[in-house]
């Protein structure tokens, strides 16, 4: 059985989705109900202690030996409460998820990180493009701090328990299908879209890579960005690159529309190769 926290969220509804396509047994733990009334669902409070490690641990016939977590439950995004709620609601929930998974013999979790932490919305330019996982995290908001914080978190867990997996995913903005209308009017300001470097994540593909994470044979903590091979611009990277972000070292050649939120080490380690987008939808 996998836990999906946040269930009902647009990951999460993705998630959900396709982990039971794939075969497995599935509940949704959140406070708001599912949208899909065939979806199982357990309320929990998730900044409570208690009732996270109750859930965890079973709820009637709802809820049973537990094998993985996926923690998608959070405030989604900067601004949509203020600074020290986000920050206490993130960093509390990822706490008791991660220490209940530990205190019940949980090994597998995977978790919702974010694009953020790699210095979004880019005031200050990324150190370099494409944009990866190998330099330190540079939050600039409330919320990126959380997601951080998590990651800082995930490490130590790990430390204590080297047979853990906490798997983090640095998801880029979500969008389903229907999101899809709005992106010619990304096409005329490049500087509508710099602040994630013009990329984004279909939720289908978001929960493709949560599975891989899920199933793949790792230990210990680790990090991966999850993107979409392409951006949402018509205009080449080069083009936009000279405009918004000149100084800015360009590591290697990419395409014109080639992610500048490099999905290659998800690709090496997790097998994760995007199968939806803006362009063939």
């Amino acid at each position: 059985m996998i836990i999906v926290t946040g269930g009902s969220g647009q990951a999460g509804r993705a998630c959900v989705a396709d982990l039971t396509a794939h075969g497995y047994d599935v509940v949704s733990v959140d406070l708001a109900p599912p949208a899909d009334p065939s979806v199982r669902h357990s309320r929990v409070d998730l900044t409570d202690y208690g009732q996270t490690v109750a859930a965890f641990a079973g709820i009637d016939d709802r809820i049973s030996d537990v094998t993985g977590i996926v923690h998608l439950a959070a405030i989604r995004a900067p601004g949509l409460a203020p600074n020290p709620v986000t920050f206490s609601v993130n960093t509390l929930s990822t706490y008791n998820v991660f220490e209940a998974a530990r205190r019940l013999g949980i090994k597998n979790v995977v978790w919702a990180s974010s694009e953020t932490v790699l210095g979004l919305p880019f005031d200050t330019p990324p150190p370099y493009v494409p944009v990866d996982e190998e330099y330190p995290g540079r939050p600039e908001t409330a919320y990126s701090l959380s997601k951080l914080v998590g990651e800082t978190m995930a490490e130590q867990f790990c430390r204590w328990d080297p047979e853990q997996k906490m798997i983090g995913l640095r998801l880029s903005n979500v969008m389903d299908p229907e999101d899809y209308a709005r992106f010619a009017s990304f096409q005329d300001d490049a500087l509508r879209r710099k602040w994630n470097l013009w990329g984004y994540i279909d939720a289908r593909d978001a929960a493709q890579a949560i599975r891989l994470a899920l199933e793949a044979p790792l230990t210990g903590a680790d990090v991966f960005v999850i993107a979409n091979a392409d951006t949402v611009m018509e205009r080449p990277n080069g083009e936009l690159l000279d405009e918004v972000f000149p100084g800015v070292e360009r590591r290697r050649e990419f395409g014109d529309h080639e992610t500048l939120l490099s999905i290659e080490k998800a690709r090496r380690v997790l097998g994760y190769e995007p199968q939806f987008g803006w362009r063939t939808a």
